[in-house]
């Protein structure tokens, strides 16, 4: 039985759900492996996500970053609150570290995979194991001109202990890796057609009405917005997310209860959203048409957006523009060339944990036994 440890950052639930989709995707292909989710903020969310394979999943519930610290009722970045929670979060560093290889130890872990949390590779260091970072950004570049030299420092160290980088779409990135790194497109979690079904039946059962799905993240608390006028639109249905505050019959708020939102995402005519990787590759993958609201202050954003603006793939909008357009204006016939690309990932996942048990020698990616 080989173990895979994944370390998922904490910020909303875009990393749990695109790490979701690789963890089923490896226990549907080997029934020999046996995954450590290391996680906290959305560990319920994975724990149901996983159900059906949870006698080869452990839970472990640890708080691995810190994430984005946004202002009350607002899009935008707190720098100042954020600095103040990244230093309380590493002043605790040595001894997190420290019982998190503890914890590990006994498992004889083969591979510690990352999204995109940085103490996964200082782990990986200490116990002498393969690390793989699998995202479109770190936190190191997130921050970068939000957070002090020597706190960006403490992220730099720990990135530049990784072993090998799958940089995701959009991506704009450093040579972090030790040995190699890696370029792939978007993948998500795969939707289920006969659920797909269910929900426009649901919420368009004449079939004459536009599903809009407009997911702003579980994280992001922009206040009451009931009034804005978008609701208005007779002729569409509005999807959002079970954490905004709206009331209106124009309106479907997804159940609290419900993990799968890549399926209504599947089901709607156009995606309005932040800049947000996880709901951008449902989007492209499930070719719809999207519509990115605009973060200038947040570098994962803006070079997500400089990616899908360059291969023609969205358009582009703003959160006080969001309040007056006509959504319906954005809906046309896409034909994205991106396949879901969750397969390929594994294999190379698997295929550097294969190489390194049979103990070759580093060449063309493989792993030093």
């Amino acid at each position: 039985m080989k173990t895979f440890a994944f370390y998922i950052s904490e910020y909303g639930y875009g990393h749990a759900a695109r790490c979701t989709a690789l963890i089923r995707e490896m226990l549907q292909v080997r029934n020999d492996i046996r995954i450590i989710v290391c996680h906290s903020y959305a560990l319920g969310f994975i724990r149901e996500s996983l159900r059906e394979y949870e006698d080869r999943v452990i839970f472990h519930d640890v708080k691995t970053d810190v994430g984005y610290v946004l202002k009350e009722y607002s899009l935008e970045l707190d720098s100042e609150k954020l600095q103040r929670t990244h230093d309380m979060f590493y002043e605790e560093l040595p001894e997190k570290v420290h019982r998190e290889v503890c914890f590990l130890t006994p498992f004889c872990v083969d591979c510690i995979v990352s999204d995109i949390s940085p103490i996964a590779f200082e782990i990986g260091n200490r116990l002498g194991v393969p690390t793989v970072g699998i995202s479109n950004f770190t936190w190191y570049t997130a921050y970068e001109h939000v957070l002090s030299v020597k706190s960006l420092k403490v992220l730099e160290d720990m990135y530049e202990k990784m072993d090998y980088f799958y940089l995701l779409a959009g991506g704009i990135e450093k040579q972090w890796a030790r040995e190699n790194t890696l370029s792939f497109n978007f993948y998500s979690r795969k939707a289920d057609p006969l659920e797909v079904s269910r929900i426009r039946l649901e919420l368009n059962p004449t079939g004459k009405k536009k599903l809009i799905f407009i997911p702003l993240g579980m994280k992001i608390d922009v206040g009451n917005i009931t009034d804005l006028s978008l609701w208005n639109d007779e002729d569409s249905v509005f999807i959002v997310s079970s954490n905004m505050d709206v009331q209106h019959p124009n309106v479907h708020q997804i159940p609290n209860d419900y993990t799968e939102s890549q399926n209504y995402v599947a089901a709607a005519n156009c995606i309005i959203s932040k800049a947000g990787w996880g709901t951008v590759g449902e989007a492209i993958v499930h070719e719809k048409p999207l519509v990115i609201l605009n973060r200038k202050e947040m570098n994962e954003d803006q070079n997500t957006i400089h990616f899908l603006r360059y291969n023609q793939l969205c358009e582009l909008t703003t959160w006080e523009e969001l309040q007056h357009i006509n959504p319906r204006e954005y809906i046309k016939d896409t034909s994205f060339e991106y396949e879901n690309d969750v397969s390929n990932i594994v294999a190379h996942i698997f295929l550097k944990k294969y190489k390194r048990c049979m103990n070759l020698s580093e060449k063309e990616g493989t792993i030093l036994g």
